[in-house]
């Protein structure tokens, strides 16, 4: 099945979408930020989710463009397993936003993981966002992953015109210690 999703409808597949992963989750996204979510009667930390899953050794992938400002950064501190459960790379490149849960459900579309993006927050301050969302769709769902691990591998990265100043470059390359 393929549905198109828009606003808070992302919102409210993807929160419901994400606590039954049972393998994996990946996440790609521009922007990521403190993100809130309603879970079980209650506004938590999308962070909280995610640190829940690695507690039942759910594989956890952030692809990202940037790091994150200090408030999300004050927030992952808050979960100390997510600094050794969830991997992150970091590709200024990325502009994708795709989020895929254990290869059976995937959502594609324009909304970044922040509250304005998928829409946690009020009907009058949230953007404008609309997407996909794939479940049992295994050939449109094997290409989002394909293209996500294509970059979460570095394909691209020697014919990059940003890998002078790419930290993941860098480190791939062994040019910092």
């Amino acid at each position: 099945m393929i549905e198109i999703v828009g606003n808070q409808d992302i919102y409210f597949r993807i929160r419901e979408s994400i606590p039954k992963a049972k393998a994996f989750v990946w996440l790609a996204t521009a922007n990521i930020k403190d993100l809130y979510i309603e879970h079980k009667g209650k506004w938590i930390p999308f962070l909280e989710i995610l640190s829940e899953l690695a507690t039942r050794n759910v594989e956890l992938r952030l692809l990202h463009a940037k790091e994150a400002g200090p408030v999300f950064q004050k927030e992952f501190d808050r979960f100390p397993n997510l600094s050794h459960c969830l991997e992150r790379t970091l590709c200024q490149r990325v502009h994708f936003k795709t989020i895929i849960v254990d290869g059976i459900w995937a959502y594609s579309g324009s909304a970044n993981l922040t509250g304005a993006g998928l829409g946690s927050r009020s009907a009058d301050k949230r953007n404008f966002e609309t997407g996909f969302i794939f479940e049992n769709e295994a050939q449109s769902i094997d290409l989002l992953m394909e293209q996500f691990d294509a970059v979460w591998r570095g394909d691209h990265c020697l014919r990059c015109y940003f890998k002078k100043t790419c930290p993941e470059y860098k480190e791939l390359a062994g040019l910092e210690s």
